[in-house]
């Protein structure tokens, strides 16, 4: 009758034993799928995290394919020839280069003079671009502003860079404007007998 209970007390330190294990398994298995289970949420964020860097850089390239272009087309020397020219609006149109010189090159040494025609008549537009060698130079011709010169008050401004149309970003735009102002000129024109015409949708 001794021996039994021995007996019995041992088949319970094995089945004891035995759950130990089968928790200590469970535990191993689970967190082995929790960190399956981290592991695919983080997946679609790298993944995206991922595609926005990719686009970024394709951006990127795409910039600097745009002012290496801008740059082989001569665009970026002309930027720095405007930073050292100014423009001069309501000249005199008879004044000449000599008269456009001599008034201006107490501001700085003089590089080019350029007086803008009218394409069709060829006669002066009464404005001009003064082209220094410096552009410390354009600061003291700005000074020049709405002073007189052969009896008019001209206006002396720092010259804008005139970049193409698809740098401007609204070539569509301008094209439209200018053919709505064309029809509505349009009725200024002379037909036969010279009466105007007349333009129903104008």
């Amino acid at each position: 009758m001794s021996d039994t209970p021995v007996e019995s007390t041992e088949i319970d330190e094995q089945s004891t034993e035995q759950l130990e294990d089968q928790i200590e398994e469970n535990g191993v298995e689970n967190e082995s799928e929790a960190t399956t289970n981290t592991d695919e949420a983080i997946d679609p964020e790298l993944e995206e995290m991922k595609r926005r860097y990719k686009e970024m850089e394709e951006e990127t390239k795409k910039l600097n394919e745009l002012q290496n272009s801008v740059d082989s087309n001569g665009f970026g020397d002309q930027e720095e020839i405007d930073a050292r020219s100014v423009y001069v609006g309501n000249v005199e149109y008879t004044s000449t280069q000599e008269d456009i010189l001599a008034y201006f090159q107490s501001c700085g040494t003089v590089n080019r003079i350029t007086i803008l025609n009218d394409k069709t008549t060829g006669h002066p537009k009464g404005c001009c671009y003064v082209e220094f060698v410096d552009r410390e130079s354009v600061q003291n011709a700005l000074v020049l502003n709405d002073t007189t010169f052969n009896n008019r008050q001209i206006k002396v401004t720092a010259k804008r860079t005139n970049l193409p149309a698809y740098m401007r970003g609204g070539r569509g735009g301008r094209g439209r404007a200018r053919g709505a102002r064309g029809v509505r000129g349009g009725r200024g024109f002379r037909g036969y007998g010279g009466r105007p015409v007349y333009h129903p949708y104008s």
